[in-house]
């Protein structure tokens, strides 16, 4: 449990450095250049990446279960993750009317899918690794949504296409990972 903490504490804290200590990081940057700053994230990030992925396979081993839920929460949770892919997408697809509305659809899907993954998972590693995403992705999601109302950040609306595309690509993607990836990576099942 302590390597997936470890890893947490890395992943986390470097994707939190925008929210606590932006001016530190702005002078990083204007030290280092920006391409330098991108290339320290990139390596930290995926240091506690392979970290959470190591400590989070070692305390599925051996797992601590807090509670057993029902089965209708992994329906429940099902229809949150498709809805958190659409999020996903949503931040990639320019112009569309979720990401004009909701400003941060990338934060948004985290918070549903780590959300999901609480409700329909009951160990202890469970709890510490999706409740420690959806705890920081809704400081993230206010952090932002602030920092966008101070600036009078608009996101722009495009054609009604640009909704379409976001749709058909988070479903298209949820499909994949639900049918196909999530077995592969990760030995669950969420369909079979």
């Amino acid at each position: 449990m302590i390597i997936l903490i470890l890893g947490l504490m890395i992943f986390i804290g470097i994707h939190s450095i925008r929210i606590y200590a932006e001016s530190w990081r702005d002078a990083q940057v204007e030290k280092f250049g920006l391409n330098t700053w991108k290339g320290i994230f990139s390596m930290v990030s995926l240091i506690g990446f392979v970290l959470i992925v190591i400590g989070f396979g070692q305390a599925r081993a051996e797992p601590i279960y807090l509670w057993h839920p029902p089965a209708v929460l992994r329906h429940i949770a099902g229809l949150i993750v498709i809805l958190s892919f659409v999020m996903v997408a949503a931040a990639y697809v320019p112009g569309n009317r979720i990401k004009a509305r909701i400003g941060h659809p990338m934060l948004a899907g985290i918070k549903g899918w780590a959300f999901a993954h609480l409700l329909s998972n009951g160990t202890l590693a469970d709890v510490i690794l999706f409740g420690a995403f959806l705890s920081w992705a809704e400081l993230a999601f206010q952090w932002s949504r602030k920092r966008d109302r101070e600036a009078g950040t608009v996101y722009p609306v495009g054609p009604l296409s640009s909704d379409i595309i976001t749709v058909a690509a988070g479903l298209v993607a949820w499909a994949i990972f639900a049918f196909w990836l999530h077995g592969w990576l990760f030995n669950v099942r969420p369909f079979g």
